[in-house]
């Protein structure tokens, strides 16, 4: 950890200070002393705030707990159980129907629908990957996955039989798509013919670009009639550049790092060099795509996500006057901010103690983006003036009200017009998903994205009933009625306040990037569902994932959906209740309503005096231990808060804390309630120690868990202690544990 120096009354860490005096700064009209007096002005203010509402988390907790130690098992009485919520103060009234205001958002997130990726802020040539995968070869994306009913490439080269399988799939996608591109391809006129370029075409289609590639020299354009030398499809249209939970950020350092690169992706200068076979790489963003004016003029001013130019530069000249276009290059970023819990020794209080890391980022992560919004780069990500920051882990609509005057602090420090800061609200915690509609209406002005996370809402579903008894077994979470209710209730309450056409209503991660054959077959259901995105876990994925948004159009799902009695009953269009079939209409939509919170809040607790066979027990409990060892021996041991971690039947999967939190909280779970004991979780762990050290055996920086390893005793910290973490949070324990191997060397 660097030394310290004093700014504005704080102890600023040098690296920390340095990064925003020499490279934050500049150029943005901004001085080094206004923003250090801004910092403390936002501490002073928010700091006992935020406090205050991590005491009311845990107030709330010690409320449940002894409610649920009364009442044990699965909750008997709904209405004794809702009425107990409100007069504590988790279930809170319903806001009156409204319509979110947010203005000045990107047409990638407000006007069409598509993939999103989810990339570690701290690895500069991952960020880069996603950035650039706007686009993505299909041909590619089929011939390297096992996506095709057909044999793997052959190795040694180029498989022509693979290569033909390929070319017949995306094909038949095609003649799906846009049937008669064919002809277009001959000349003629097509109704979603955007642009002709170098023998190739550029087709919108549910509002996102095909290009067909004609390159009859190219290695494989020369095997096709056509000419065919590859098809493009408009993919990742949005990326999250993580902060969160896939970094591990424990100090000055780390922050800085994700913050350099967060403002070399705002810059557009931000480069990654790399080995690969024998030859430095070096990769960096990709230009805006230009393609000859428009075949017919009227079908661009269907598309305002594309960047008219005329010869004067001049984007506000009609149509019949453009002489190019100018598409968007790459992924529309967004930020993830940590939430409210955690601190960080970047910078201390005047009493020593550490400021909240959620402050800082709101403030640093804005700054580093005022260099997209001021031109002070080579590209832009915004064009509509936007800084988009998600956040993650607020429990119900007092913090995400904290949030929205936090913002307002922020812009005001910084000089930005109020709500320039746009907010994307995780549904991930239970009080959330019980009041989403109050937590909406927090942010209502600058809100454009909510999305649902199967495994922290999990985790905090498990944490927030611990008392209750054990929970089911975690692959039976998945048919849970609070899980269906969960993810319905999500696109419901987000169409019923507005969001359709101004902001992304989100699906979860696609965890498992080596079974893409599943994810073709399952993951259409997000689209169907009325969700405009979704999360992918790599840049192949969401080139294939895109392939369901041309099967689906998600606005007219969503504009469906719209007119039925559950969300018309919330809406500011909800009828008036004069006619019979207005009213029998509402009376459907409360029930409705009612089942679809009772759904909710039941808790997958087992029904009392459940017993599950020895090997039942041991079988969970290896799989959570496996689990956990093979994502904590990366994040301590070697800070990667991320990466494809093989499971116990060695398939990887692209893992963060979200996993390890609901494995930890389950094993505490059971060891709570007497499923297990100490001994059974220690031999689980001794066990799958061995099996990660194997599945670890070609990493030559991979330490063995055993001994005193430090992330083996991370690892039983997890879920020894977990029924005392904060909400189940895992962050407090890394971290602690994180620091103490980077102490050691």
């Amino acid at each position: 950890m660097s030394a310290y120096t004093n700014r504005a009354g704080l102890q600023v860490s040098g690296v920390l200070a340095d990064f925003i005096e020499s490279r934050a700064l500049p150029g943005t009209g901004l001085s080094a002393d206004a923003i250090w007096a801004g910092l403390a002005g936002l501490l002073e203010r928010f700091v006992p705030v935020n406090r205050a509402l991590l005491a009311k988390r845990d107030g709330l907790q010690t409320q449940l707990d002894a409610w649920h130690k009364a009442n044990p098992g699965p909750v008997a009485d709904m209405a004794a159980y809702q009425a107990f919520l409100t007069e504590i103060g988790y279930l809170v009234p319903e806001p009156a129907p409204f319509t979110i205001g947010t203005q000045n958002v990107d047409a990638e997130i407000a006007q069409m629908a598509g993939p999103q990726l989810v990339v570690p802020s701290l690895n500069d040539r991952f960020v880069l990957n996603a950035a650039n995968a706007r686009r993505g070869s299909l041909y590619d994306a089929l011939y390297g996955t096992d996506v095709l009913d057909a044999p793997a490439a052959r190795p040694g080269g180029y498989d022509a039989d693979r290569g033909a399988a390929v070319i017949a799939y995306a094909r038949a996608f095609l003649n799906e798509s846009i049937p008669g591109w064919e002809q277009a391809l001959a000349g003629a006129d097509h109704p979603a013919l955007v642009s002709r370029k170098d023998g190739g075409l550029l087709f919108a289609h549910n509002g996102l670009h095909i290009e067909i590639m004609v390159d009859p020299n190219h290695p494989v354009g020369k095997t096709d009639p056509l000419g065919i030398a590859d098809v493009v499809l408009e993919a990742a249209l949005t990326t999250i550049i993580d902060m969160e939970d896939s970094v591990a950020a424990v100090d000055a350092e780390d922050k800085v790092a994700a913050y350099s690169n967060w403002l070399g992706l705002n810059r557009g200068d931000l480069t990654a060099s790399f080995d690969k076979g024998g030859k430095t790489m070096t990769r960096a963003l990709e230009a805006d795509r230009v393609y000859p004016a428009p075949v017919r003029p009227e079908l661009v001013e269907g598309l305002p996500f594309l960047d008219a130019t005329t010869s004067e530069k001049d984007s506000a000249s009609t149509s019949s006057a453009r002489t190019e276009l100018v598409l968007h290059g790459r992924s529309l970023l967004f930020v993830r901010n940590v939430g409210h819990l955690m601190t960080n020794p970047a910078v201390l209080l005047a009493d020593g103690s550490e400021a909240p890391e959620g402050i800082l980022d709101a403030l640093f992560t804005s700054l580093c983006a005022l260099h997209d919004l001021k031109g002070l780069g080579k590209l832009r990500n915004s064009r509509t003036g936007s800084i988009y920051i998600v956040k993650p882990k607020q429990h119900g609509p007092e913090e995400c009200a904290f949030t929205n005057d936090l913002f307002d602090a922020v812009e005001d420090v910084l000089g930005l017009a109020r709500h320039t800061i746009k907010v994307g609200v995780m549904d991930e915690e239970r009080r959330t998903s019980a009041n989403l509609a109050a937590c909406i209406h927090a942010v209502k002005d600058r809100i454009v994205f909510i999305n649902t996370g199967f495994l922290d809402r999990t985790g905090d579903e498990m944490h927030s009933a611990m008392q209750a008894g054990p929970m089911i077994r975690k692959a039976d979470m998945k048919a849970s009625s609070w899980i269906a209710a969960y993810e319905a209730r999500n696109v419901q309450i987000g169409l019923a306040c507005g969001l359709s056409g101004k902001a992304q209503i989100g699906k979860g991660m696609w965890a498992a990037p080596d079974m893409m054959r599943d994810m073709m077959a399952q993951k259409i259901g997000h689209p169907k569902s009325g969700a405009n995105t979704a999360w992918v876990p790599s840049p192949t994925a969401a080139t294939l994932h895109a392939m369901h948004y041309h099967k689906v159009d998600v606005f007219g799902v969503q504009a469906e959906m719209s007119q039925t009695p559950f969300v018309l009953s919330l809406s500011k269009d909800c009828p008036s209740g004069n006619t019979e079939d207005e009213k029998a209409a509402l009376r459907q939509a409360q029930r409705e309503r009612e089942e679809s919170l009772y759904n909710l809040l039941t808790i997958p607790a087992a029904p009392r005096g459940h017993n599950w066979s020895d090997a039942e027990v041991r079988e969970e409990l290896e799989n959570n231990a496996q689990g956990i060892l093979g994502y904590v021996v990366r994040w301590i041991d070697q800070g990667i808060g991320c990466s494809k971690v093989p499971d116990i039947h060695d398939v990887g999967l692209m893992e963060d804390r979200a996993t390890l939190r609901i494995s930890s909280q389950h094993m505490a779970n059971w060891l709570l309630h007497g499923v297990c004991t100490q001994d059974q979780i220690d031999a689980a762990f001794v066990k799958m120690a061995a099996k990660v050290d194997a599945q670890n055996a070609s990493d030559p920086l991979y330490e063995k868990l055993e001994g005193n390893s430090i992330a083996l005793k991370a690892a039983r910290a997890l879920v020894f202690e977990g029924v005392s973490q904060p909400s189940g949070y895992t962050e407090p324990l890394l971290h602690k544990f994180r620091q103490e191997k980077k102490a050691a060397g």
